[in-house]
């Protein structure tokens, strides 16, 4: 019995061991999320201008993390195109901006022992991804690299067809300009703990 109390023992203290701290993190300023697509005349793009974002991370005494949560939201309206006002407002209308002001990406399983004691880790990500009111399962490429336990950066991209969210591609310069159905949303992110 004295053996098996001290096997026990033994063994919660190296589960306990594995596990450093449970951190929470907010996405930081600075960040860079762009939305790339092709035309009948030339590529083009848009940027979002507001983003919010959050991610709960696990560390372990290997110095790998566990990625339990992350979360990005996009602000329709803020997203902002080179081919001006005109394509603005097609593209908020396109993506159904005033009942789905947001586009999310959220991390639908967490992913256990991300090696970022080199500094980066390139994970497939299972996430969804939800426009226009529609949620699609992806896997995402994204990159992960550590600042040390204070700061993670994510980067990753993403292509997507918008006929599958329901998304009728916009046009501008009065329909003279036509986007192909084909999309890829990349975004440069750093996120910077909240408490330890």
């Amino acid at each position: 019995m004295i053996k098996v109390l001290a096997l026990a023992a033994i063994a919660i203290i190296l589960i306990s061991a594995t596990v450093i701290a449970t951190s929470n993190y907010t996405l930081s300023k600075g960040y860079v999320v762009t939305i790339n697509g092709t035309s009948n005349l030339h590529d083009w793009n848009e940027t979002v201008g507001t983003v919010t974002g959050s991610s709960n991370v696990t560390w372990n005494t290997d110095g790998s993390l566990d990625l339990t949560s992350i979360k990005l939201e996009m602000n329709v309206a803020s997203i902002k195109s080179t081919e001006g006002s005109t394509m603005d407002n097609n593209t908020y209308k396109a993506l159904k901006g005033d009942a789905d002001p947001e586009i999310t990406i959220v991390l639908t399983a967490p992913i256990k022992s991300i090696q970022v004691k080199a500094g980066t880790a390139t994970i497939s990500a299972p996430c969804n991804f939800t426009i226009a009111g529609v949620t699609k399962p992806v896997k995402m490429s994204v990159k992960v690299t550590s600042q040390g336990q204070a700061k993670l950066e994510f980067d990753g991209e993403q292509t997507i067809e918008m006929t599958d969210y329901g998304i009728s591609p916009p046009t501008a310069l009065f329909g003279a300009l036509k986007t192909g159905n084909e999309i890829k949303i990349n975004f440069k992110t750093s996120f910077a703990v909240t408490n330890n």
